[in-house]
């Protein structure tokens, strides 16, 4: 299947004033393509470092991250900023979308920062809308879609530009139990499309969902395990305008 990302032996050292924090202290994994991971750990495991990291918003101290082979970890700021937009799609807790903008201009501005023209823009964001089940909700602006509806959107936008990899932040955070289901069901339709993703979740009963568990604690990945038989969400009807 091959290795989207390979850490290994990454450190993470924060300095402030005198005092050094050790945010990640020799951690070392490998994903391959096509996998569904829950990252999980208390406040300061070290999980929200590590995503920073895999989605090129920080480098290691020490140590080597690959990205589909590619060492990153030694890129400048806007290598960084192009592998991001080009590579990996992010949806966060707070969906991040822009207001007083439509759901299709929303899952646009990847392509935007792109430079692909509008036709072809408009085109790609129809179709990632319509594959997390918005056809038809298109023209409607933020405040007209429900918390469901607008982590779809986040969805869409993280999607458009055919990533490498999803990484999603504690997705489901902002959403009731049946929605949060929901947008379960949608990562796990694009997972079996065959889309990578690493998921930070603090909820056992959403990790439940993926397939792989990693656990970290104190700077450390304490458990790596594969969950065998990962629940099945129920499939998400598409929204009528």
């Amino acid at each position: 299947m091959g290795e989207v990302v390979s850490i290994t032996g990454v450190t993470k050292v924060y300095t402030m004033g005198d005092q050094r924090v050790e945010a990640l202290k020799g951690i070392s994994f490998t994903v391959s393509r096509g996998e569904f991971v829950a990252i999980m750990g208390a406040s300061g495991s070290g999980k929200s470092t590590c995503m920073n990291m895999l989605g090129c918003l920080d480098v290691p101290t020490s140590g080597e991250y690959r990205l589909e082979g590619v060492n990153v970890g030694e890129f400048s700021r806007n290598e960084l900023a192009e592998i991001r937009n080009s590579k990996i799609g992010f949806v966060f807790q707070g969906f991040n979308l822009l207001a007083r903008t439509t759901a299709r201009e929303n899952v646009e501005l990847p392509l935007v920062y792109a430079r692909v023209p509008a036709a072809v823009r408009r085109e790609k964001a129809l179709a990632a809308l319509e594959r997390v089940g918005l056809a038809g909700r298109e023209d409607h602006y933020s405040n007209q879609l429900s918390g469901g509806q607008q982590q779809r959107v986040a969805i869409a936008r993280a999607l458009v530009n055919e990533p490498s990899i999803i990484m999603a932040d504690e997705p489901t955070g902002n959403l009731d139990s049946k929605t949060s289901v929901e947008i379960m069901a949608i990562f796990q339709e694009l997972n079996r499309q065959g889309i990578t993703i690493l998921m930070v979740t603090h909820e056992p009963e959403i990790a439940a969902f993926t397939s792989r568990h990693l656990i970290f604690r104190d700077g450390l990945i304490i458990s790596d395990a594969l969950n065998s038989a990962p629940h099945v969400a129920s499939p998400v009807e598409e929204q009528a305008p």
